[in-house]
């Protein structure tokens, strides 16, 4: 094997799908990874041991509405964007999806903007957006201002239609009840991702929407019609179907530990249920309060509420996510890192090299113990 700039040993490596162990992360002169085999290497390449642990690839969040202190409801701009990329970079989050709350006409028009130009300017970490909302239900409204909740119209459509030949990704959360199987398949012929949310819809009308090209579920069993014994709302659609994908915020508190195990052992190819953030202005930064849509959002002991005590998003990053999940939940640690890294990078339209660790990837996290803060490995060495 020749060109081979550094090896890190000693650790095992999950490439995104899998577990290798008795392998190397090897940088080669060019500056791309690769996973060989210990065997192979050469006598002479020059190796950084690392004690143990974990390295994995970057993490991939569809549903990121702040950071660093910003919300990108505060403000549709490169520098927003680029402020709340960095933020959770530092968590070891290589793609997000900015995530518009529902909002006017007009911030959705200059959220699109804003993405578009970010990823024009190669801002590292945004990879398209997610627009959850306004075509939700009143009912299952969560921390979203009703007052700006409405129908989707032909008019919208346009919008959306327009925003995927303009960007990488799109991701819209709708409900059932505004936005017709019609307007579902249209958005989801031009290459959107539909996902189904804060929604009061029965069973029927859920796999109406997955039949109509709605292929996954918003932030699962929260703001969502629920299962019951004669309805089995939209966690019940959803847990019956093999082919859709679920985002998940596991944190503790948005679903428990034991409605969370329930779900994977019920749901065909529970391997489709990923973990979302959520993450609001607070993700890395010490803020004890921030603003969504004019009302007040409170920080205390990992909780983000309103004043009425609705929870508003989340105070969470995706190492905390995996604890949750591995540490709480019992996932198989194989299988957590999976959902925080190839399997919401399968939803995704165009998706590169986020995700896995493979032939294009150029750094790679590195998880001394536990799901602690990772560092970075790249041919600049551990960072």
């Amino acid at each position: 094997m020749n060109g081979v700039r550094q090896a890190f040993v000693g650790a095992q490596i999950h490439d995104g799908l899998a577990l290798h162990v008795d392998h190397a992360l090897v940088v080669g002169d060019d500056g791309y990874l690769s996973i060989q085999p210990l065997g192979s290497l050469p006598a002479d390449c020059p190796t950084q041991k690392l004690g143990g642990g974990l390295i994995a690839p970057g993490f991939v969040d569809l549903q990121v509405n702040g950071g660093g202190g910003v919300m990108f409801n505060d403000e549709q701009s490169v520098a927003v964007l680029r402020k709340i990329a960095e933020a959770h970079a530092t968590t070891g989050t290589q793609a997000l999806l900015p995530t518009l709350i529902t909002d006017t006409p007009e911030r959705t028009r200059a959220a699109i903007d804003a993405v578009e130009q970010a990823i024009a300017e190669n801002v590292a970490g945004i990879v398209g957006i997610h627009l959850e909302g306004p075509h939700l239900s009143v009912a299952r409204k969560g921390a979203h201002d009703a007052k700006l909740i409405r129908t989707m119209t032909d008019e919208d459509l346009s919008v959306f239609r327009h925003a995927a030949d303009r960007l990488p990704n799109v991701m819209i959360t709708v409900a059932p009840e505004s936005a017709s199987p019609a307007q579902i398949r249209s958005m989801s012929e031009a290459g959107i991702m539909v996902s189904l949310g804060h929604t009061d819809a029965d069973c029927q009308t859920c796999h109406a929407a997955f039949d109509a090209g709605a292929r996954c579920v918003t932030h699962l069993f929260n703001a969502m019609s629920q299962l019951g014994n004669r309805e089995p709302g939209l966690v019940g659609a959803t847990l019956e179907r093999g082919d859709i994908y679920a985002g998940l915020i596991a944190d503790g508190i948005h679903v428990h530990p034991a409605a969370i195990r329930i779900a994977l052992a019920a749901k065909p190819n529970s391997e489709r249920v990923f973990l979302v953030t959520d993450a609001m202005a607070t993700a890395g930064s010490s803020i004890k309060s921030f603003l969504l849509n004019g009302r007040e959002v409170f920080r205390q002991d990992h909780r983000l509420t309103l004043a009425d005590g609705t929870l508003a998003g989340a105070d969470l990053d995706m190492p905390q996510a995996l604890s949750v999940m591995t540490e709480t939940v019992g996932d198989e640690m194989v299988s957590a890192v999976a959902r925080a890294t190839s399997t919401p990078a399968e939803l995704l339209r165009e998706r590169g090299d986020v995700g896995r660790l493979g032939p294009s990837s150029r750094s790679a996290l590195y998880f001394e113990d536990g799901f602690s803060k990772p560092k970075t490995l790249s041919s600049a060495g551990a960072v």
